[in-house]
């Protein structure tokens, strides 16, 4: 908690407010403590004053859970196999009496400590600031408007709305409650869920789990919906008196295994000792902790840490196992060219900037694990309604059977009743096409009139639904609900005297209400659909109003009212129902989104309390009629899935709308082929289905389908999942979106599981990877850019890094070659000149290659394989010929120097040590290999930038032909200043005395410059020729296979080419092969 003036909470009684009220929440009506926290049940609070009671609250938390640990962080800069080489070569310095040697390492190892937790500090806050951003959220009325809130900010005085699979944010006296139950096994343990209601109040004393009107923090919503007032957040609700008890720590210790009688064997403890003691050696090298690629490279870093040993011991052996000072210092040079000291703090550094890039565009990342997959995403499935289209629907078409057809005009305030034309024609649906005329002008009160149809038609549409619309006190038209509902609604209210809100007894109704919500049956995926149960408050009828999917709810008609029948039910029969259809057909074609309407009177006895069985409700109904609603496409999804299927990504949509609705929103975002009639009609019929057909086919029976379905209509949660394992079953690699209770199987299943961060359930957010905040389409394909763009940036610097590593190493044991008098092996590159080549010619650029901006191909070409990771045999063969050509070079400009224009180390001795001894040549032939090394570790860096593309043109559209590069290396700030403070300081480390000789071991240059110009020359030209090299063996390969990114003239065409053929001959599998060919294993 964060309050200033905070009430002390050993004053706190069960059941107050953080500031106490008259009496506990549960013993007052609701309408009582709404009015003493001064709450407004039907707008809620201002943004204001919200603000200002968060100020004066604090944050509604249970206390400091968890967040930055910087001793743990401290403790991984010195536990992973980096730091230990480092700390071997120390000791090692000092042991023999080089203190020069071991001084810099000991100082190296302390940069490197400080400036890694440094950054993985800022890095670890990061990822904490995005884990509260993904913290649960709950939707409260504010300034009139239901908006999702992060639960953090809930204060007292909040009006909240609950539904089924919401985690409760706070302690809430309940105002509305509809078949409303919630688990409290938490707080109570209780394992069932408890029904709760609103009206009665209880004793003071009565205890939590008895309190039926109070809906406490942190239980879940099993069932139903509620409203409610926030009387107690944060450690002043039931939970946070508990909250040290929901803190327990895990043990990291194994325990033995046990016999059916709990017994465990002495060999058993051994077993789970040696277990603990690996888990732990695991754990403080980072190999089996953090995600798999951080994972992949601690495993790295631990080979390297042997290859280092292996490498001294060559040294070693060279020289006969000597103990003179300078062979071991050679060995431990030589351990030190293939340490990447910075390797780990990278990755994280880049990682971190990556998820932090994504908040920007709407994404939140839930674990770094996705971050990885993101990239390797080939299918996306995606819902429809608020992903692909805007989830702002309108009613545009209303069918009643005995009337005929109603339409609304063209109107710009979707939630005004009294902004929009009405026409009227008496012609069906299915007789009309897109542009023919709606019919005649009419007018809203004369339509009404001797229209008993039309009445019993809005009864359905107003109260079988629970969306708010009303005028607040600017006069402006606000709505609040699900927008499928609020649609309906604001349709009903353009009929004088059809609003729910002022007919319906409940905290927003009028003077007299007419009717009194006995029972809800919210919608459900499988029943597809919602029916509520009301009673007449004047003649104490009863009737039940039923909406849903037309199928579904006509199964369930009986009757319906013909034109010819005088207001007359007459039976429904199979001829009438397939005429219904066909209506439903003729609105869907429009790309409207399509519900019936029914309703009957309810004779059956109704007690309070008492569970009704759904059936008994959704049965006998009579037909009412079909409303059609029009949710537009998001103007960014076609370009969206256009981009989709340049990366070679297939997107299917997953919808619970009817196959005309989802066929003619899939055709306009292209999802569908614009030319479906020249398919197959096996391929046809495979890209469109309804679940109940997809549903069911054998595993066997979908895996022979030609093409895997791009629009399932009518979907269910299980035919997600089956979908999913379809997939997978296709070596395919899936993103999944979901918002509701029952996606959360398919959101684990998923590769890359996605919740929608607006329209999403608690639940649906917790199976999820990531979590999109503005429920958009288009940001599944930012965040598959990022995580292309993360996994580019990680391939680059571990490029570089290890580039440097073979260059360094390589250098180092040819030149073992070199010996002097004692025939002693005099090393091209010193310690400490290694040293520096790691941590500051290499390791600072590489943080600027993960700040990289995305290649201009990020989105052209196939996604990465997850099997092969980042260590690809592209990244591989590059690795050894930049290694081996940097080493080469290097040792080339010793030996010019040492044997070309000087007579070689001849009688010289020490050389390893101190420039005494007639050690001058070689101190220059060292200092020239490590201007070299130095200089080619920069230019590589800027090579690095892109794996394939000349340094010259790196934006292959850019028409700046000769000056673009420079605009590319100032564009990347970081990189830049990097690459230039290495150039500079290397002259201070060249001629400043004292620190040369006796620190580098090596001394100023004069005129061994012009080798170093002319080898950098052959190093950049050396790269660019493979790298040239390398665009046409891929070119060569990619048209050898057919397969390419990027432009296109009919990208239609080739997206599904191979769906053109008569047996769509071209498999899943066989795409993937081309796919990987393609990418050239990079």
């Amino acid at each position: 908690m964060g309050g200033k003036d905070e009430p002390s909470l050993e004053e706190h009684v069960s059941g107050q407010s953080n500031k106490p009220i008259s009496a506990p929440a549960h013993n007052l009506p609701w309408a009582t403590v709404a009015e003493e926290l001064k709450a407004d049940t039907d707008d809620g609070l201002t943004a204001d004053e919200a603000k200002k009671r968060l100020e004066e609250y604090g944050n509604n938390e249970l206390g400091d859970a968890g967040g930055v640990n910087p001793g743990k962080i401290l403790l991984r800069q010195v536990a992973n196999a980096m730091t230990l080489v480092l700390i071997m070569a120390m000791a090692v310095s000092f042991g023999i009496g080089s203190y020069i040697e071991g001084g810099v390492i000991a100082g190296v190892i302390g940069i490197n400590i400080t400036v890694g937790f440094v950054q993985e500090f800022q890095a670890e806050k990061t990822m904490d600031s995005l884990r509260s951003l993904s913290s649960p959220t709950a939707t409260a009325v504010r300034n009139g408007e239901t908006i999702s809130v992060p639960t953090k900010e809930i204060v007292p005085g909040d009006m909240v709305e609950l539904k089924t699979g919401d985690t409760i944010p706070a302690d809430v006296r309940l105002v509305e409650a509809v078949n409303f139950e919630s688990d409290e096994a938490l707080l109570t343990g209780e394992s069932l869920p408890v029904r709760k209601e609103t009206e009665t109040t209880f004793d003071a004393d009565t205890g939590p789990g008895d309190r039926l009107n109070v809906a406490y923090s942190s239980a879940t919503v099993t069932k139903g919906r509620a409203s409610g007032v926030v009387f107690a957040t944060g450690m002043y609700t039931e939970i946070g008196t508990i909250a040290a008890a929901l803190r327990k720590k895990d043990s990291k210790v194994r325990q033995p295994k046990r016999d059916d009688d709990g017994h465990a064997k002495p060999h058993r403890y051994m077993q789970a000792a040696i277990l603990t003691c690996s888990d732990a050696v695991g754990h403080f090298l980072g190999v089996n902790v953090g995600t798999p690629l951080q994972k992949k490279l601690s495993r790295l870093a631990v080979l390297l840490f042997f290859i280092a040993v292996v490498c001294a011991i060559i040294v070693l052996a060279a020289n006969d196992f000597s103990d003179e000072t300078e062979v071991i210092i050679y060995a431990v040079a030589t351990g030190l060219s293939m340490i990447p000291a910075s390797l780990v703090v990278v990755l994280t550094i880049t990682m971190a900037a990556g998820t932090k890039r994504m908040v920007e565009r709407h994404v939140i990342v839930r674990n770094l694990r996705s971050l990885e997959a993101l990239g390797a995403v080939t299918d996306i499935c995606s819902d429809k309604t608020g992903t692909l289209t805007q989830g702002k629907m309108v009613a545009k078409k209303a069918w009643i059977p005995a009337r005929g057809t109603y339409t609304i005009g063209e109107t710009s305030e979707p939630f005004n009743p009294t902004s929009g034309p009405i026409s009227f024609t008496d012609r069906f649906p299915k007789d009309m096409a897109e542009h023919d005329s709606p019919g005649d002008d009419a007018d809203y009160v004369q339509l009404l009139e001797d229209n008993q149809e039309l009445k019993d038609y809005l009864k359905v549409a107003s109260l079988a639904n629970l969306a708010h619309v009303h005028q607040n006190e600017s006069q402006e038209w606000i709505a609040r609900g699900d927008p499928t509902e609020i649609a309906i609604q604001v349709f009903a209210s353009r009929f004088k005297g059809w609003n729910r809100r002022a007919s319906v007894a409940g905290p927003t109704a009028g003077e007299n209400p007419s009717y009194k919500m006995l029972a809800e049956f919210p919608f459900d995926s499988d029943v597809k659909k919602m029916s509520v149960l009301y009673k007449d408050i004047k003649s104490e009828e009863m009737h039940v109003y039923t909406k849903g999917a037309v199928e579904r709810v006509i199964e369930s008609c009986t009757t319906y009212v013909a034109a010819d029948s005088e207001g007359k039910t007459v039976e429904m029969t199979e001829e009438y129902r397939e005429h219904i259809l066909e209506n439903m057909e003729g609105l869907a074609k429009l790309g409207l989104r399509v519900l019936a309407l029914a309703s009957r009177g309810y004779n059956e006895k109704y007690e309070e309390g008492v569970e009704i069985d759904r059936n008994t409700i959704e049965h006998e109904l009579s037909f009412r009629g079909l409303i059609g609603l029009y949710d537009p496409p998001r103007p960014e999804s076609a370009t969206s899935v256009k981009q989709c299927h340049q990366a070679g990504i297939e997107v299917h949509m997953l919808t619970g709308d009817h196959p005309g609705t989802a066929r003619a929103i899939a055709g306009q975002v292209g999802i569908l082929p614009s030319k479906m009639n020249e398919l197959s009609k096996d391929v046809a019929d495979s890209m469109v289905m309804t679940a109940s057909q997809f549903d069911k086919l054998s595993d066997d029976e979908i895996d022979q389908l030609p093409v895997l379905p791009l629009v399932i209509a009518r979907c269910a949660p299980n035919t997600k999942v089956r979908m999913i394992e379809a997939l997978h079953r296709r070596k395919r690699f899936c993103a999944m979106t979901g918002d509701g209770v029952n996606d959360s199987p398919s959101l684990k299943r998923a590769d890359v599981g996605i919740a929608m961060g607006q329209a999403g359930s608690d639940v649906a957010k917790d199976a999820s990877d990531i979590i999109l905040t503005d429920d958009n389409f288009a940001s599944i394909l930012a965040a598959i850019e990022e995580g292309r763009r993360t996994f580019d940036n990680i391939q680059k610097f571990v490029l570089h890094l290890l580039a440097q590593n073979i260059a360094q190493a390589s250098t180092l044991l040819v030149g073992l070659a070199f010996k002097d008098r004692r025939n002693l092996s005099v090393f091209p590159l010193a310690p400490v000149e290694i040293l520096w080549v790691i941590m500051i010619t290499s390791g600072i650029p590489d943080m600027g290659l993960g700040f990289e901006i995305a290649a201009p191909d990020v989105l052209r070409r196939p996604p990465q394989s997850l099997k092969r990771g980042i260590f690809t045999i592209e990244l591989m063969v590059d690795m050894l010929f930049y290694g081996i050509w940097a080493g080469a070079l290097c040792l080339a400009a010793f030996v010019i120097v040492l044997y070309g224009f000087a007579n070689g180390i001849g009688q010289a001795e020490g050389c390893n040590d101190s420039i005494g001894g007639g050690c001058q040549e070689e101190f220059r032939a060292r200092a020239t290999c490590f201007a070299c090394i130095t200089w080619f570790s920069l230019f590589l860096a800027w090579e690095c930038l892109d794996m394939r593309r000349s340094f010259f043109r790196m934006q292959p559209d850019s028409k700046k032909y000769f000056t673009q590069w420079m605009f590319d290396v100032w564009r990347n700030k970081f990189l830049f200043f990097a690459v230039m403070a290495g150039f500079i300081t290397i002259f201070p480390i060249l001629y400043i005395p004292v620190l040369n000789t006796t620190v580098f071991k090596h001394t100023g240059i004069s005129w061994e410059w012009a080798i170093v110009f002319i080898e950098a020359i052959l190093f950049f030209a050396g790269c660019e020729g493979w790298k040239w090299g390398k665009r046409i063996f891929f070119r060569r390969r990619a048209k050898k296979n057919n397969v390419g990114g990027g432009d296109t003239d009919d990208l239609e065409s080739k997206m599904f080419s191979r769906y053109m053929t008569g047996d769509s001959a071209t498999s899943d599998n066989e795409q993937n092969e081309k796919n990987e060919k393609s990418d050239g294993s990079s």
